[in-house]
């Protein structure tokens, strides 16, 4: 990826057309390279977008697979047994990380990482150990957001909205309200960055991340741990309710650190393997036709930001009869 985007083609060459004057300058979002028809990228990453909110079932996945992992992992109910001190507390924050990876929040996590895949090296170990760095990055970034959380929650207690319970207009809680902000402006950061792929947009890093190569992987994690804020998963609520009871900052930084670890341990496995596996056929792939990775990495920010801000903003309206948003019937 970082090999792309240096090396921006001629103007006027095909199949893709490079930076012309005007355009944003080569970035870490931005290679240089404009997809010929990144109209249709926008068009078919929104309709999956929107796809995937019709038919994802947060019952299925927050109950049949989020509490199975749990109770398997913790060797009992997960939901219901309390956190009996802070070593349980620690594991009970681990596990449900892992448990949560594929809740409704997590999706967009997936589409970060797509494009770096396609890493060039010798040898599958070496390719592997590549991509060790950009994942230590994305790890830092969501450590230090949740962290923060973590002891924030811990020293505020109740006086979060978490704990609001309370059915205010329109059948919204504190909490539900805390997620539809918090995921909205989420999926709109994550919408904004798929434009600044595809050139659309100028990329709000660029400046910062010719100093610094590693802020974009630690802005992209700040994502992942600001995922814990607006988080309704029942599991995390539990240890949410936990944490702030104890009053216990260094519990409470490190319990969030270890759900958030927890919740991207999946994805970081699968990029692995998929680096060590197909990373230098990607990385031919990429480099045949840079453009391709400008696609790859826009549509998955696109699919995920509308995603977002489609489930968690108006779907989350409909659940409550205030507007009609069409659901599969499994999904309602």
């Amino acid at each position: 990826m970082a090999q792309t985007a240096q090396r921006p083609a001629p103007v006027g060459s095909r199949p893709e057309r490079a930076v012309a004057a005007g355009r944003p300058a080569p970035s870490f979002f931005f290679n240089g390279h404009v997809p010929r028809r990144r109209a249709l990228v926008i068009a078919v990453s929104a309709l999956f977008g929107f796809a995937l909110t019709v038919v994802w079932s947060a019952k299925f996945v927050d109950r049949t697979i989020g509490d199975t992992v749990a109770d398997t992992l913790l060797g009992h109910t997960a939901k219901g047994t309390p956190i009996s001190g802070a070593l349980a507390g620690v594991f009970f924050a681990l596990v449900t990380g892992i448990a949560g990876t594929f809740t409704a929040c997590n999706i967009a996590v997936f589409s970060a990482l797509a494009p770096l895949t396609g890493g060039r090296s010798d040898s599958r170990r070496s390719r592997m150990a590549a991509a060790l760095r950009p994942l230590g990055h994305l790890a830092a970034g969501a450590v230090v957001v949740s962290a923060v959380y973590g002891m924030l929650v811990a020293m505020s207690g109740r006086d979060m909205p978490q704990f609001d319970q309370s059915q205010g207009g329109g059948g919204l809680s504190g909490r539900l309200i805390q997620a539809m902000v918090v995921y909205g402006i989420i999926g709109l950061v994550m919408t904004y960055l798929g434009l600044a792929a595809l050139g659309v947009v100028r990329d709000p890093l660029a400046g910062l991340s010719a100093r610094y190569p590693s802020a974009p992987m630690l802005f992209m994690g700040g994502l992942i741990g600001a995922f814990l804020i607006g988080r309704p998963f029942p599991l995390f609520r539990q240890l949410f309710r936990d944490t702030a009871q104890s009053h216990n900052v260094l519990y409470g930084s490190v319990a969030f650190s270890l759900q958030t670890l927890g919740n991207i341990l999946v994805m970081s496995v699968l990029f692995l393997l998929v680096t060590g596996l197909f990373g230098d056929r990607l990385h031919r792939w990429m480099t045949a036709r840079p453009s391709r990775a400008a696609a790859l990495m826009a549509a998955g920010f696109i699919a995920a930001g509308v995603f977002l801000v489609l489930y968690w903003d108006l779907r989350i309206l409909a659940r409550r009869d205030l507007i009609w948003y069409p659901m599969a019937p499994w999904a309602a």
